[in-house]
């Protein structure tokens, strides 16, 4: 097992709980998925709300960055909350990520105008950041990698229902009540999440480790992002691929990823260690869900682009046909994680479901035009399916490669490159749409269609790019999955089986 370097007069606390029964994991897990649900929901929840916010606050031109800031914040900090729940444990560090993300929910609420909004949903990240990449941990802390599989389960149904009943829930708040009802229903939520973590993650075993949290470190990392997103979002739209202002934006990027660079080899404790990118399980594990995870997310913000413009459906259907792409991960990820406590080769399965998955995005890219709705559905499921195979992999090796007290940081680590992953295809599919088409007099998505009907432009021929885009992103996701090395598991497989006829 590989682990990283220890100072000899590093100050070791660990105070392992009693073994738990799984009657007491299912209440820890309980207790940790309301919390991983606001995030979610968050996350998902405003995007139909959107333009009635637009429209209120009179600034269409930043509502894109209610969105993107949202996830820089998130993302920035999740290797941080990794550090400090090493340090401090991880109930302590859920609790403040809850109470963060509230005060952001009722600064997003109480907001006056779009730029406090968005840095409120700035704020909001920060708390919501941590939220997801601590519950993966503290499954981690209480479950042998081997039995682990299976839990991640639970975390895909959260997200399933936070996909599902997100956009319902924002779009019916904004039209019939106000959109700061989406930010409100945190509230409650919030408080009944403190309180139930408060209490049930009392049992939580101990694996504690002081750390430096590199602050410097998330800032160069946010301003590296940012720069890249905005040459990213602007390229081809509101300036030329080669005018000075988005060449300047690239460079700065680059300098901004160097110095990142030094500093994660100079500092201290850096954001992210070294010393868990140097281990080639985590390393090949943390990219084959980065590029998996974050076409994924592409495909899940412009698919309900391309039912609305390409396939005429109305936003309620559009949600509506985004099903099968929600659900199917459950399955997938279902085979995959309880497929681990059975076979030794493991990495079996999810190479062939990325291999569908590609397969299956390709007929979208080539023969989209002339399909059914129904087929597209069925292919939608399809790849689904497939990419839900890898994600319980993924996650559960990196675990499995690292000690207890590093437990915290690679799962944060992991959790980060997915959403930075997400958060780069998003804007390379954007260009797509938007840049490389030439569509530059649209506002808003709902004006897509009619602007490129008056340009002479077959958004259906733009969307085959964006398919073949994700093609690439799942291929990429295979190939560093097949680099990964199959190592065993760490605890029973029979109780994995038990546990899993229990269910």
């Amino acid at each position: 097992m590989d682990t990283m370097d220890q100072s000899p007069n590093e100050s070791v606390r660990d105070n392992p709980a009693p073994a738990l029964s799984h009657t007491e994991i299912r209440t820890i897990i309980l207790g940790v998925m309301l919390s991983m649900f606001l995030a979610a929901l968050d996350q998902t929840i405003i995007a139909t709300a959107l333009p009635t916010i637009g429209r209120e606050l009179g600034d269409l031109e930043h509502l894109p960055w209610i969105v993107t800031v949202y996830l820089l914040t998130s993302t920035a900090v999740t290797p941080l909350y990794g550090k400090f729940s090493d340090s401090y444990g991880r109930r302590v560090t859920m609790l403040i990520g809850i109470v963060i993300f509230i005060i952001g929910s009722i600064a997003c609420a109480l907001a006056p105008n779009m730029i406090v909004l968005i840095l409120a949903r700035g704020l909001q990240g920060i708390g919501g950041g941590g939220l997801i990449a601590l519950a993966q941990t503290i499954i981690a802390d209480i479950v042998a990698p081997r039995e682990r599989g299976r839990y991640q389960v639970y975390f895909a149904s959260v997200f399933m229902t936070s996909s599902l009943l997100g956009p319902v829930l924002g779009g019916f708040f904004a039209q019939h009540l106000h959109w700061s009802v989406i930010f409100w229903i945190n509230v409650p939520l919030g408080l009944l999440a403190l309180t139930i973590a408060f209490h049930s993650l009392k049992k939580l075993p101990r694996f504690e480790r002081p750390h430096r949290l590199d602050v410097l470190g998330a800032l160069l990392l946010v301003a590296a992002t940012v720069a890249l997103l905005l040459a990213l979002s602007w390229g081809g739209l509101r300036y030329p691929w080669a005018s000075l202002p988005i060449l300047g934006l690239f460079a700065a990027s680059a300098l901004l990823w160097v110095l990142f660079a030094v500093r994660m080899r100079l500092a201290p404790e850096p954001l992210i260690p070294p010393g868990v990118l140097h281990n080639p399980v985590v390393r090949m594990a943390v990219l084959a869900a980065c590029f998996g995870m974050g076409t994924y997310i592409g495909l899940t913000i412009y698919l309900p682009v391309y039912f609305e413009t390409v396939r005429g459906l109305s936003a309620s259907l559009s949600g509506l046909a985004l099903i099968p792409l929600m659900a199917g991960t459950v399955v997938g990820a279902t085979m995959s994680g309880r497929s681990m406590a059975k076979v030794k080769h493991y990495k079996r399965l999810p190479t062939v479901g990325l291999i569908v998955a590609m397969a299956t995005t390709g007929v979208l890219a080539v023969y989209g035009q002339s399909l059914s709705i129904v087929t597209v559905e069925i292919i939608l499921a399809v790849i689904s399916v497939g990419l839900g195979t890898v994600l319980p992999v993924t996650m559960v090796t990196t675990q499995n490669a690292v000690a207890p007290h590093q437990m915290g940081t690679a799962t944060g680590t992991a959790n980060f490159f997915r959403s930075l992953g997400g958060a780069f295809i998003v804007a390379i599919f954007g260009a797509i749409v938007l840049g490389a088409s030439g569509i530059g007099g649209a506002t808003s998505f709902e004006s897509l269609g009619a602007v490129a009907a008056q340009s002479g432009i077959n958004l259906a021929d733009v969307f085959s790019y964006v398919f073949m885009a994700a093609v690439v992103g799942f291929g990429l996701s295979l190939a560093f999955l097949l680099a990964l090395e199959e190592r065993p598991l760490r605890g029973s497989a029979v109780k994995a089986a038990e546990a899993v006829v229990a269910d």
